[in-house]
């Protein structure tokens, strides 16, 4: 029994070691980085809930990353849409942040960088937030690319745009799960564009929250306004919170400020 025991401990090493060398090759491979990727229950992008089509001819990237999809726009250098699903054990993951912000070698044209931020008074604004990927390494760290990253006020950041993004996770925990839909909205441009690479500063935001409970299926659309920098830097007054039900919108008025028509 011992030498079998020990046996299988040897054949288990080998086939680890195997694994592990065999994931490092992989990861050389573009595109090919998810194959060796175990089976995971709660964390492989689900199929989408929105279906979002562009109405209008502008670049469509799309890239599915371990806990999100989006569309980016190699132009605007923002992500046209950024869906996901967020499921009761993913929200309640406990990983730590890891602010490392970066470009996504994968990704062909254009993509903002850190100094396209410095000291512009706008903060990288997640799309799928990090908060919602606390359940995978992988996930977190792909949430930091700046294909899900746009421009935003700061203290819609930190205020009203999180607040939602917390309610995400408790209509989460609540209901089993949530579908979300977010991004940019990109019409007058009225805030112009960012740093070097000439990033677009969003006029506003969208976010699409999809749920079920026991009696209905429960669809809400928000519009949030991305205000203009005051002189150089963003207003730094403490920021007023507004419930978030005075964001609320159709849907069709949604598509119509974003040109993205979505099948719910």
């Amino acid at each position: 029994m011992k030498k079998l025991k020990a046996l299988i401990f040897a054949l288990a090493s080998l086939i680890g070691a195997a694994y592990c060398f065999a994931e490092e090759i992989i990861a050389l491979i573009p595109g090919a980085e998810s194959v060796m990727e175990a089976p995971q229950q709660d964390n492989e992008p689900a199929a989408s809930a929105f279906n979002p089509k562009l109405k209008k001819k502008v670049p469509n990237q799309v890239c599915v990353y371990k806990g999100h999809t989006l569309s980016y726009n190699n132009e605007t250098l923002l992500p046209n849409w950024v869906e996901y699903q967020l499921t009761k054990n993913e929200a309640q993951g406990e990983l730590p942040r890891k602010d490392k912000f970066r470009q996504d070698p994968m990704v062909k044209g254009k993509q903002a960088e850190e100094s396209d931020y410095k000291n512009s008074g706008w903060d990288r604004g997640h799309m799928a937030p990090a908060g919602d990927m606390k359940w995978s390494v992988k996930a977190m760290e792909d949430s930091y690319y700046f294909t899900n990253i746009c421009p935003q006020n700061r203290q819609l950041n930190a205020g009203d745009w999180k607040e939602l993004e917390e309610q995400c996770r408790k209509w989460a925990i609540k209901y089993g799960k949530v579908d979300i839909i977010c991004g940019p909205i990109v019409n007058k441009n009225r805030h112009g564009k960012l740093g070097a690479n000439k990033v677009v500063i969003p006029d506003g935001f969208y976010k699409i929250v999809k749920y079920s409970t026991a009696k209905e299926v429960v669809v809400r659309g928000y519009v949030f306004d991305n205000p203009p920098k005051r002189k150089s830097v963003i207003d730094t007054r403490p920021a007023k919170p507004r419930p978030l039900e005075s964001y609320v919108k159709p849907i069709s008025e949604i598509e119509k400020l974003t040109g993205i028509k979505f099948s719910i």
